[in-house]
């Protein structure tokens, strides 16, 4: 599971802690009614979780769109805007549970969080 947080959004430790958690919670849900067999083996090898940061907007949607075209599940977290942004505000990105192979090319070169 990769989890991608905008980074100029700038936000504190504890908030892009509870956006990346957001993300996987609601990534495990899906992937149980449209990818068991990926979470199933994603949770045998350890629940790995990998937290990424790109700069834009732009570039998550861009993230996104290569997810969508691989067949990748993903997920967009929109702030509810009680603390720290506007509501509406996408704040992450969620991909997978899915094998490293099919995650590693779309996300790869992406600096961690």
């Amino acid at each position: 599971m990769v989890l991608v947080l905008r980074g100029e959004l700038r936000l504190t430790a504890g908030k892009a802690a509870v956006q990346v958690a957001h993300a996987a919670v609601l990534l495990s849900e899906e992937a149980v009614r449209r990818h068991l067999q990926w979470l199933e083996a994603w949770r045998a090898g350890g629940a790995k979780k990998i937290a990424l940061v790109v700069p834009t907007l732009e570039e998550l949607e861009a993230l996104r769109r290569r997810a969508v075209a691989k067949g990748i599940l993903n997920i967009v977290v929109q702030d509810a805007g009680l603390t720290e942004v506007p509501p509406g505000t996408k704040t992450c990105l969620g991909l997978g549970p899915a094998p490293s192979s099919e995650l590693d090319p779309i996300t790869g070169s992406l600096p961690l969080l």
